[in-house]
């Protein structure tokens, strides 16, 4: 293992609109790289620039506590704090991973934004975040506090092949009912699901119960993405050791695309299955509305509640105009409450999607958005 300690300029990265998977205007990485090595991590690839072997050297950004006091601070002067979570966890290097044992920097940032008096989402495989307990409660208290954690299955055989450097899910599962019993919202981050691995409907069933089990307040899901490159060999190269006879299959539905995509029929078939199970065990596929609805601009809660209505109905094979309709309200200065006789000018936005805003501004919820969730 090798460590690089370095001093950051920046820490805080506020987003170009508001994240609806983590209800979030603003994340971090306190470390860049991550020795989880979980076999099919994407922070592998080229596309995030993370130097040297991932898996095996992390960057620790030493000065994170005091740049983000900084930023901090001046956002509030400068600009408006856009209300929403603070997501403490990233693609490139999981902030509980073992270094956080030494140098604290994500315990210390908890204490700043509870200092701050603002939300924040954490997204983990480690069981390490059960030393932060009391300042998380203290946030929960204060404002409020999520706690995610990242599976592929509950599956501890198969996660030691996949997930080698974090504790196994049966750990993670026991660190949900910990966190559920002390009073803070859990959420399971299903994703990625390993394509013939984990995807099979008898794994997922189990890991949609035991979490259920475990108490959690929803679940989202994901299929795995290959970015040709190092993600994409590495992966590979692993899957040869373990499963040689499913190189085919893979070549057959990763076929180069940009991003690292499967073919969509392939995604089609996991949606499917995954939207029966979670009906099945009334478990909810988003960031339920009560979390956020008390936090959001309202321009932020239209366009949260219309990309996650755009999101169930695609799920169930639906087309839909409600995520372009968000996209057009993110680039909107104004709020909506000021345009609401002219909502129907906004790209994307017709007479239904302009009667859900309407029904948004006065009300906060969404009676189509509840009969979605809970379908």
């Amino acid at each position: 293992m090798k460590i690089k300690e370095i001093q950051a300029k920046s820490i805080l990265r506020k987003y170009k609109k508001i994240d609806s998977w983590f209800i979030s205007q603003y994340g971090m990485n306190l470390y860049r790289g991550c020795t989880h090595n979980c076999v099919y991590c994407d922070g592998r690839s080229e596309k995030y620039r993370v130097s040297g072997e991932f898996g095996e050297e992390v960057i620790i950004k030493i000065n994170a506590i005091d740049v983000l006091k900084k930023e901090l601070d001046n956002i509030k002067k400068k600009t408006p704090f856009k209300n929403s979570y603070i997501m403490i966890g990233g693609g490139v290097g999981d902030s509980y991973q073992p270094m956080e044992n030494k140098y604290e920097l994500t315990k210390r940032t908890l204490e700043l934004i509870y200092n701050k008096k603002l939300p924040i989402s954490i997204l983990t495989k480690s069981t390490l975040v059960k030393r932060d307990v009391d300042i998380i409660k203290k946030i929960n208290k204060t404002t409020r506090a999520i706690i995610s954690f990242s599976f592929s299955s509950v599956d501890d055989k198969i996660s030691s092949i996949f997930e080698p450097g974090v504790p196994p899910p049966s750990e993670r599962l026991k660190t949900i009912k910990y966190f559920k019993n002390e009073g803070v919202f859990c959420g399971m981050f299903l994703l990625p699901i390993i394509p013939f691995i984990t995807d099979k409907p008898s794994i997922m069933e189990e890991t949609i119960k035991q979490a259920k089990n475990a108490g959690v307040d929803f679940i989202i899901f994901g299929g795995m993405t290959l970015k040709d490159g190092r993600q994409k060999n590495y992966f590979l190269d692993a899957l040869k050791k373990t499963y040689p006879e499913l190189i085919t299959d893979y070549q057959t539905i990763y076929r180069g695309d940009k991003w690292g995509h499967a073919i969509p029929d392939y995604y089609k078939t996991i949606n499917i299955i995954y939207d029966i199970l979670t009906k099945k065990y009334k478990i909810p596929k988003r960031i339920p509305l009560k979390l956020f609805q008390d936090i959001l601009s309202e321009n932020d809660l239209v366009i949260v509640l219309l990309e996650q209505i755009d999101y169930l109905l695609k799920i169930k094979g639906k087309k839909s105009p409600y995520g372009f309709a968000a996209y057009s309200i993110s680039k909107i200065k104004e709020s909506l409450s000021e345009l609401k006789g002219k909502l129907k000018d906004i790209r994307g936005v017709g007479p239904t999607t302009e009667k859900m805003i309407l029904e948004i501004l006065e009300t906060k919820n969404l009676k189509y958005y509840e009969k979605l969730m809970n379908e």
